[in-house]
């Protein structure tokens, strides 16, 4: 940046921002009020502590050409700041949404210091154990394996055994985005919850963290994997419970090992969810973490388009400028995406469709007697409330594809 003329002594007001160092040549500048998080040179960094100190925009100037060795054109710098929303001009600023459906409003309510013991070295050792014991119950005892077909109703009644089921689901994904939020709030931190869609038929919820780019990147993994942790809690325990049940060490009444078998199957479905990068799962979040990327999603969206020939002129532009990180890690991980979706459909195969053959069979068969009859609004029902978590999210994708389309022509 060139120096235009001499900066005014005036001084700017700014935003609470949090910088944080990000690789050798830049600094992570953000929001945390809003979460809005952009990278900077690091001359850019000495501009805005020296703005947060109280310094003059003159002064800011002095102290950047000093890091630099060069004039700085701060006040268009300060202008760059006003069009991100980090001046400071006396109005509450809203968060930034990240999900189609998201609270306004930044979480906090458990002090740092209780959660902070549930995510140190020995609550990791434990997490670490209980996903070493879950692998050696499967290995070693592979008749616990889930099968959708049975273990996803707890009773013979398949309409009710799939309205529990959803309790069951919605109880799990709760404490899984819980252990995100519990494990930020260890490290000071607030986080948001929402709901977003993947491959366009799969209803998700989903815990925004971006205050995580306050702190530095090697404290980013304990929140980022803190949902997958307490998984492993919640998988090896039943686990344990049934292999004493099969080996006969423990009596327990069919109807609890039933529910042990239901819980062991929607966790396990989740937690293979979850490795499936190329679904911005949490395990995606850690890898753009480990890579240093900025935006690998876009990024390997632009390299997609340009690998089969329909990439626009901006898209092209945009692609120029993508971040060293980005570009690199975009050349394969765009092919990762690619056949991710052969082994999305792989996984759901695998773990909904059995279960879902299972409802429509068993509701065909109640249909059948006719409207006349109890057994077939009881059918009805059970269908409708189990097919509308994968009918909504594929509706309302088509509702949004066919609305660009509209815009478009």
């Amino acid at each position: 940046m060139t120096e235009v003329g001499g900066p005014p002594r005036t001084t700017v007001r700014l935003r609470p921002l949090s910088l944080v160092p990000e690789g050798e040549d830049e600094v992570l500048v953000g929001d945390p009020g809003t979460g809005q998080f952009v990278a900077i040179p690091k001359v850019g960094g000495v501009v805005i502590e020296a703005l947060l100190r109280g310094a003059t925009i003159a002064e800011a100037a002095a102290e950047a050409e000093e890091f630099a060795g060069q004039p700085v054109d701060v006040p268009s710098f300060v202008e760059t700041l006003g069009e991100l929303g980090f001046l400071d001009e006396g109005q509450q600023a809203a968060p930034v949404r990240s999900a189609p459906v998201q609270g306004g409003r930044w979480l906090d309510g458990v002090r740092q210091e209780v959660a902070r013991p549930f995510f140190g070295r020995v609550a990791w050792s434990c997490y670490a154990a209980c996903a070493v014991v879950a692998l050696a119950v499967f290995a070693f005892r592979p008749g616990l394996f889930p099968d959708p077909a049975t273990d996803a109703f707890v009773v013979d009644d398949i309409g009710l055994g799939s309205l529990i089921l959803i309790p069951l689901a919605t109880v799990a994904t709760a404490i899984h985005e819980l252990g995100h939020w519990f494990a930020a709030r260890a490290l000071g931190l607030g986080a948001r919850f929402g709901m977003d869609r993947r491959m366009g038929f799969l209803l998700v919820f989903e815990t925004d963290l971006t205050q995580l780019w306050t702190v530095p990147r090697r404290k980013r993994y304990g929140p980022l994997l803190a949902g997958l942790a307490l998984d492993t809690v919640l998988l090896a325990v039943p686990l344990v419970a049934r292999l004493l049940i099969d080996t006969g060490a423990w009596a327990a009444p069919d109807p609890l090992d039933a529910l042990l078998a239901t819980w062991i199957y929607v966790k396990l479905t989740a937690m293979l969810w979850q490795c499936m990068v190329f679904l911005r799962t949490d395990l995606y979040a850690v890898l753009v973490n480990a890579l240093g990327c900025r935006n690998l999603w876009r990024v390997s969206t632009l390299m997609l388009r340009r690998a089969v020939g329909r990439l626009d002129a901006a898209g092209a532009a945009e692609l120029a400028d993508a971040h060293p990180a980005d570009a690199s890690a975009g050349r394969w991980f765009r092919w990762v995406r690619f056949f991710g979706a052969a082994l999305t459909l792989v996984w759901a195969g695998m773990f909904l469709a059995p279960s879902a053959w299972e409802v429509l069979r068993w509701a065909a068969d109640r249909l059948g007697t006719g409207p006349a009859t109890g057994r077939f609004w009881w059918a009805l029902l059970c269908t409708a409330v189990c097919m509308t978590p994968f009918v909504l999210p594929a509706v309302l994708s088509v509702r949004e594809r066919v609305r660009r389309l509209t815009t478009r022509t």
